[in-house]
């Protein structure tokens, strides 16, 4: 079903910068100058902005309403290949299987991963955010089949850190502990769901 659309470049303008700016100041809490300044650049390309513009709605990426009218999200598939903080961009062909598989993200981006889904939960969400909202926002989406294990275990291990002790702590330990490298979340910390 095509139905009429109305274009909203300045609405999707504001809504990308906004979330980026939410995504710098917490990248810079961290440590991670580079990435908070590069942060999802590529949404304002014409193959993702337009799309973002076409199908803005405020209260929701528009990725899922450009892939509920088409099947698939052109911007989507264009943004995943371009930034490193999405798991999706963590798969390879695994030589002994001869298929594609998804690989450990390295910590800096599993970091920024956090900061993006803080950014787009406050984005989206208003006043409603709470430190839970990307925790629930992760539980709804069921990714566990294309997530690595390691990666979605390190995630879950934030985000209910998040959830129970703030951003505060959340952010302390992603500087002293996620960043650093030294083991966390491991199999005994953290329920697989």
């Amino acid at each position: 079903m095509n139905k009429q659309r109305k274009i909203q470049p300045w609405k999707h303008f504001k809504t990308i910068t906004h979330h980026r700016l939410l995504v710098l100041c917490n990248c810079f809490r961290v440590g991670l100058f580079w990435q908070g300044l590069t942060h999802d650049l590529s949404k304002y390309s014409p193959t993702e902005f337009c799309q973002g513009a076409k199908y803005y709605q405020g209260t929701r990426s528009p990725n899922a309403a450009e892939r509920e009218e088409n099947g698939y999200s052109k911007a989507w598939m264009h943004h995943k290949g371009r930034n490193r903080h999405h798991y999706e961009y963590w798969t390879d062909m695994n030589p002994q299987t001869g298929r594609y598989e998804s690989v450990p993200m390295p910590r800096k981006y599993l970091a920024e991963m956090v900061m993006d889904r803080i950014a787009a939960s406050k984005t989206y969400e208003g006043k409603a955010y709470t430190d839970g909202s990307p925790l629930a926002y992760l539980e709804r989406a069921r990714e566990t089949k294309l997530i690595h294990s390691q990666t979605r275990r390190e995630l879950l291990y934030l985000l209910t850190m998040l959830k129970n002790q703030g951003e505060k702590e959340t952010f302390r330990f992603i500087r002293q502990t996620v960043l650093p490298g030294k083991p966390f979340a491991n199999e005994n910390e953290t329920k697989e769901s």
